[in-house]
């Protein structure tokens, strides 16, 4: 869910993630994984970004992943072969606080191979670095602070200042989203309007991905009711209903098979079964 609001931003506000990372407003466009390779492409939290100059690759990252230097070499060798003439910049952008070395890396060396990245981390950054740019303003809350909550009532002030509906409901949704890797749920729900959300189409997409059933009932609120309900009544059965509900709705809603294996759990036959 993280990873697709932040993949959704990118898309949406491009001139600002080139700003940000650039420090020129670029004009990017959307390069689809697909185009790189015929080989599987892990695109949960990566996103491409291309002009004719330049390819800007961000990767979205909650935790630290210690394959991540031998994966940005491996994109970069796809994105080297594809466009041999353009200059791909490569940016991990780390979400959540760790203090693992891993978040640290930014190279790959193996022998006489030596290739290296940018690595941001998001609590490390200042939030007045963020506010010039409207699409960077769903990450706040998580930037450096003693009070993340206070951080995400400036973003809340700074998002109701917005006069496009459209676009505040998206940014609204992504902050929904994103600020609960630093604060509670209820926290968040206090401070945001929820009712804007549903204009979004950030909001609607999140549902079509099927990453965030609950969402329609005030983001994963109904999932997690599902959970609490079956472990009060100490019955597995009213987990796996909740389950396949949801994996019914992700079919209904067009989403692929493999997909739904993935964010649901359930095997190829029961999903079959369902349809």
């Amino acid at each position: 869910m993280y990873d697709n609001s932040c993949k959704r931003l990118a898309e949406t506000f491009p001139a600002d993630f080139a700003s940000w990372i650039l420090g020129e407003p670029i004009s990017l466009t959307t390069l689809q994984p697909s185009e790189l390779s015929s080989e599987p492409i892990r695109v949960d939290s990566l996103i491409f970004l291309e002009s004719s100059a330049v390819i800007l690759h961000l990767e979205f990252q909650t935790s630290p992943d210690e394959n991540m230097p031998l994966r940005m070499l491996d994109y970069w060798v796809r994105l080297r072969r594809k466009f041999p003439t353009r200059k791909i910049h490569q940016t991990v952008i780390y979400l959540k606080p760790s203090n693992s070395p891993l978040v640290s890396q930014n190279s790959f060396t193996s022998e006489e191979t030596n290739h290296r990245f940018q690595i941001i981390k998001m609590w490390e950054q200042l939030p007045q670095s963020l506010r010039p740019y409207q699409g960077l303003i769903p990450f706040t809350a998580l930037c450096q602070t003693d009070n993340p909550e206070e951080l995400l009532q400036q973003a809340a002030k700074e998002l109701e200042g917005i006069e496009d509906k459209e676009i505040k409901a998206n940014l609204i949704t992504a902050t929904y989203v994103i600020s609960g890797l630093a604060l509670e749920e209820e926290i968040v729900k206090r401070i945001l309007r929820q009712e804007i959300m549903r204009e979004s189409s950030t909001y609607q997409g999140i549902l079509r991905d099927g990453k965030a059933e609950g969402l329609a009932e005030g983001l994963a609120e109904g999932l997690a009711r599902g959970k609490a309900e079956g472990k009060a009544e100490g019955k597995a059965e009213g987990r796996v209903e909740t389950t396949r509900q949801i994996a019914l709705n992700m079919l209904r809603s067009g989403i692929s098979v493999d997909l739904i294996t993935q964010f649901t759990g359930l095997t190829l036959e029961q999903i079959q079964t369902l349809q």
